[in-house]
């Protein structure tokens, strides 16, 4: 469940819409022209309250929320300024030193603090720029912002800030390395420029120049940046060697016995910039083990693959342009690769991104006896994109996998159009080709389109799918296939102008689903109503009525949700979500049916901040799926619980300094089912992780990580294959310490 404060990061840099406004009426952005100074900025500098003379500065901010438009409610003045080797920034912010929020945690992890952030378009094409947040302290957080794609965190790159509370306020001087951005070779440079700033007492993000909501897209909005001459990355040469080593003893549950495993590896990450705007990455035997876990997810009664985001830095670098409307590229699907490369970029008009790589886990995972057994795959993706217009591109992606004569071969082509300032137009035409190794052939294209409306307080949406049965995109996020589907919804917002409740209003939307034989297979209702309070705090409630056929069966459902947040105090944090209604039963027990059943989903978040430099957070998941009065189940289980899932996590980090930190996390999952009614297992499993992370910069880190497991399992000669369930988790049934260095070499 997203928390209320990324929602607020989120709308700082990203694309929306606002109340209807026509083009005339919005006044063209602004200009900076921003000198070349020959000393470097230094936070000190602006500490004392008088600034060096001769600086750029900005102060005139506006609201984006919660009064589009209404003067920012602090003051604050950014000043600008540049050197042979980087661009700097400095917030100057007033407030009362005892509500602004700032913490010492790690890198990337400030939400829920007051931010300041700086959004700059290097290539001036109103479509991508980079991102650079940080609190109060001068903790990092960066990334990559796209129209009409939601924004890339995961984007990390080498750039240097500081932060100092005041007596009014706070200062945050940032420092952008030129060998970090990408632009164009040109001894002028015009790009694009905003501020802002977020204060979360009041739900306030305000920028300069003014960002409204009133007009669809934030690129364009964005104040032209002048006075950037003979500037260039240099030959900018990265290289990042790391070496990792493990040892695990783990308890081989198809076995019965205990086995162990010591491990070294060694690999090289590289990066070169071509033409100032080319980047090619490189990699050798990369180790694509997670330091960071998944959070906790429901997988279990799904019908569908269940979607984990990627954590790989080789990856989530510049994964926005390889992003279209449908997800053709989900790099999960890589699971170990020996060698890889990258290139990504922009030339003039035209972005290009491309992907070549093995993976060797497809064929570890084939029996002995497979001729298959140990080849790799090969893998191939190509993204090509084109400005057209003044907001508008055309793109065109192919994806290529070939395993062993097993092979997959998607192109698609898709357009984003800004129709007037209010309006966007979206769609995608996709083939696809799939060759199995016996010689049989599949292919099936695919088609979406979807119309958007956006404004600051009316949005509408309407969208179709096509996915024809044989249509496969192995290398993709593609749960489901053989589908037509409509769908439409939209949302209505009042702002009143009082302090006490910040916007409300409802919302709604229908979609149906058929197959390619005209028979209907799902359509789903929902209606909900939410209120906006300052401080982050907001309450959702809804219901949703829903038809789907499964497995030849027609089931009627329906539920009723609520949701809500809030972050009143500086030192506490909630979020909370409650589900009931009936549902599936997608996995009966052998010679049962699918059923309807009664379902309670309920889940809580708490972030509890004890200090500046200690944060914890608690969330626990709970799910319920119970028989119903009449259904055929078999004797003694009517009114009996199908299955209860408890999901529970404790996280602690504590910051000694903003590179070292030492991270605990305590996981525990249990599935208590009835066996006689749903195909699953009793398992009870507990999970123990700690993580030690010296981390200077994103290249230049060291962890030291322990894991312990324990299941509820108990070894039993007796039972083959010599395990049998017991009630605690108290069997290890996996441990491992590792150790990972890596350094960053720039030239």
């Amino acid at each position: 469940m997203p928390g209320s404060h990324r929602r607020r990061i989120v709308s700082l840099i990203a694309a929306a819409g606002g109340a209807c406004l026509s083009v005339a009426a919005w006044a063209e952005p602004p200009a900076v022209r921003i000198p070349r100074v020959q000393a470097p900025l230094r936070l000190q500098d602006f500490l004392s309250g008088t600034p060096p003379s001769g600086l750029a500065s900005v102060r005139d901010f506006k609201q984006r929320e919660p009064g589009d438009g209404d003067p920012a409610s602090r003051a604050t003045t950014v000043y600008l300024a540049y050197d042979d080797k980087n661009f700097y920034a400095v917030f100057v912010c007033k407030e009362d030193p005892s509500v602004v929020r700032a913490n010492l945690t790690r890198r990337e992890a400030i939400m829920g603090d007051d931010v300041v952030g700086l959004i700059l378009d290097s290539f001036r094409d109103r479509r991508h720029a980079y991102l650079f947040l940080t609190n109060p302290l001068g903790i990092q957080m960066d990334g990559i912002s796209t129209e009409g794609q939601e924004d890339d965190y995961s984007f990390d790159t080498l750039w240097h800030s500081e932060g100092r509370l005041t007596s009014d306020g706070y200062v945050v001087w940032m420092s952008i390395p030129f060998k970090s951005l990408r632009f164009r070779d040109v001894p002028v440079q015009t790009w694009g420029i905003a501020v802002g700033r977020i204060i979360p007492t009041n739900n306030e993000t305000s920028f300069w120049p003014y960002v409204t909501r009133r007009v669809a897209g934030f690129g364009q909005q964005l104040a032209t940046l002048e006075g950037l001459e003979r500037i260039s990355p240099g030959r900018n040469l990265q290289f990042i060697p790391y070496g990792a080593a493990s040892g695990a003893r783990y308890l081989d549950e198809q076995g019965g016995q205990y086995a162990t495993n010591r491990e070294g590896r060694a690999g090289l990450d590289a990066k070169m910039v071509v033409r100032d705007a080319l980047t090619v990455d490189m990699t050798a035997n990369p180790d694509f083990s997670q330091v960071e876990s998944d959070e906790p997810q429901v997988t279990i009664n799904q019908r569908f693959e269940v979607f984990f985001p990627e954590k790989r830095p080789f990856f989530i670098e510049n994964a926005s342009m390889f992003a279209t409307p449908e997800n053709l590229f989900f790099s999960r699907r890589v699971a170990d690769p020996q060698f890889g490369a990258r290139l990504t970029g922009k030339v003039g008009r035209w972005g290009v991104a491309g992907l070549v790589m093995d993976d060797r886990a497809r064929g570890t995972v084939l029996p002995v006896d497979d001729p298959l057994r140990n080849r790799r795959a090969f893998i191939g993706v190509t993204r090509i994109q084109r400005d057209i217009r003044q907001k508008s591109t055309i793109g065109f992606i192919a994806t290529g996998l070939d395993f062993g004569g097993d092979s997959n071969e998607v192109l698609g082509a898709d357009t984003r159009l800004q129709l007037s300032s209010n309006w966007i137009l979206t769609g995608q035409a996709i083939a696809t080709r799939t060759t199995r190794v016996d010689g049989r052939q599949l292919s099936g294209p695919g088609f979406n389109a979807d119309l958007l409306y956006d404004s600051r307080a009316f949005a509408w949406e309407v969208s179709y799918l096509d996915r024809a049965p044989d249509f496969r995109a192995e290398l993709g996020y593609i749960p489901r296939t053989d589908i037509r589907k409509a769908d439409s919804g939209g949302r209505y917002r009042w702002f009143p102008k009082g302090k006490r409740v910040l916007s409300f209003g409802p919302s709604g939307g229908f979609s149906a689903i058929w197959d390619h034989r005209n028979q209907l297979q799902e359509w789903e209702g929902g209606a909900e109503f939410d209120i906006e309070f300052p401080s982050d705090t907001r309450f959702e409630v809804g219901v949703d009525p829903i038809y789907e056929r499964y497995e030849g069966l027609d089931f009627h459902r329906s539920a009723f949700r609520a949701f809500g947040a809030t972050s009143w105090l500086k030192w506490l944090s909630l979020e909370g979500f409650f589900k009931t209604g009936t549902a599936i039963n997608y996995y009966p027990a052998a010679e049962m049916a699918p059923f309807l059943a009664d379902s309670t989903q309920a889940w809580l978040g708490l972030t509890l901040r004890p200090s500046s430099r200690l944060r914890l957070d608690e969330t626990y998941i709970y799910n319920r799926l119970q028989t119903r009065p009449g259904t055929p189940v078999p004797a003694g289980a009517a009114g009996a619980d199908i299955f209860n899932l408890h999901l529970a996590r404790t996280k602690a980090n504590y910051q000694f300094t903003r590179a070292l930190s030492l991270r605990a996390i305590i996981d525990y999952n249990a599935v208590l089912p009835d066996s006689s009614l749903v195909a699953l297992t009793n398992d009870k499993r507990i999970t123990a992780d700690v993580l030690l992370t010296y981390l200077l910069n994103p290249g230049t880190a060291l962890y030291v990580g322990y894991t312990d497991r324990y299941a509820n399992l108990r070894l039993d000669p007796t039972s083959p294959p010599g395990l049998r369930p017991i009630g605690p988790p108290t069997t290890s049934v996996g441990r491992q310490i590792f150790v990972k260095l890596s350094y960053l070499l720039r030239y």
